[in-house]
């Protein structure tokens, strides 16, 4: 049985004659805690657009769930796909209730009352329910954009830098949450720059840099892995 769930093929991308993404190739399964490591401008953000499907690549082959990634047919695929960004895309002047309500309503969630209270105890933020989000610390906003996420009970979890401007608390509370979830059948891919706090939570990872993966390894090999980032970031910065 394959168990792919994400299979990228010779991806590239340019923003006119800047090429951000070449020749992409990537294999996610089910059950990975995937993170792409990258420097600012390595391409980590159009990547993550390309195969959450957001964005479209200029060329190449993107599989999701077994289907051929094309204009016309990724609506149902999208059903199968959660997205966290650095932004949290909620309403400062709504509670935690109503933030999650506004969204089940886009996704047309069925049993909303009871997806939405169990997200909110999921995430420690239930006797928090009622209180405006504009009140919350930006960790408890990252928790709550991931219930956001995972409203419409999704497969598979792009996380776009999601440790940005969190505490070391908040960064503890937020990876026991994705572990969580994942014994429970979820897949991650997330994109960071922090690879200290990434490690903690990966279970494979990657580097992106000039918009190329150059290297890719198991967690396991953590040590080597460290040692070959800080080279290719230093190489870059100079």
């Amino acid at each position: 049985m394959n168990d792919n769930i994400l299979t990228a093929k010779n991806i590239s991308k340019s923003y006119g004659r800047l090429k951000v993404l070449k020749n992409i190739n990537l294999n996610i399964t089910k059950g990975d805690r995937y993170i792409l490591y990258g420097s600012n401008g390595a391409g980590k953000t159009t990547l993550v657009k390309i195969l959450s499907t957001l964005l479209y690549a200029d060329s190449g082959e993107l599989s999701l769930f077994g289907e051929i990634i094309r204009r016309h047919s990724t609506k149902q695929i999208r059903a199968l796909i959660g997205f966290m960004s650095h932004q949290s895309y909620l309403y400062n002047d709504l509670s935690a209730l109503e933030n999650l309500n506004f969204y089940a309503n886009l996704y047309s969630i069925k049993n909303k009352k009871e997806r939405i209270e169990n997200l909110l105890k999921e995430i420690g933020l239930y006797h928090r329910s009622h209180d405006r989000i504009g009140n919350f610390s930006r960790g408890m906003k990252q928790r709550l954009a991931l219930a956001r996420a995972l409203l419409h009970n999704p497969d598979l979890i792009f996380l776009d830098e999601p440790y940005a401007g969190l505490d070391i608390r908040a960064q503890e509370i937020l990876n026991d949450i994705i572990i969580q979830l994942n014994k429970r059948g979820k897949t991650f891919f997330f994109i960071t720059h922090d690879i200290s706090k990434g490690f903690e939570v990966a279970t494979r990872s990657g580097i992106l840099s000039n918009g190329q993966i150059v290297y890719e390894t198991k967690r396991e090999k953590i040590d080597t892995f460290s040692k070959k980032y800080k080279d290719i970031l230093l190489r870059e910065q100079n």
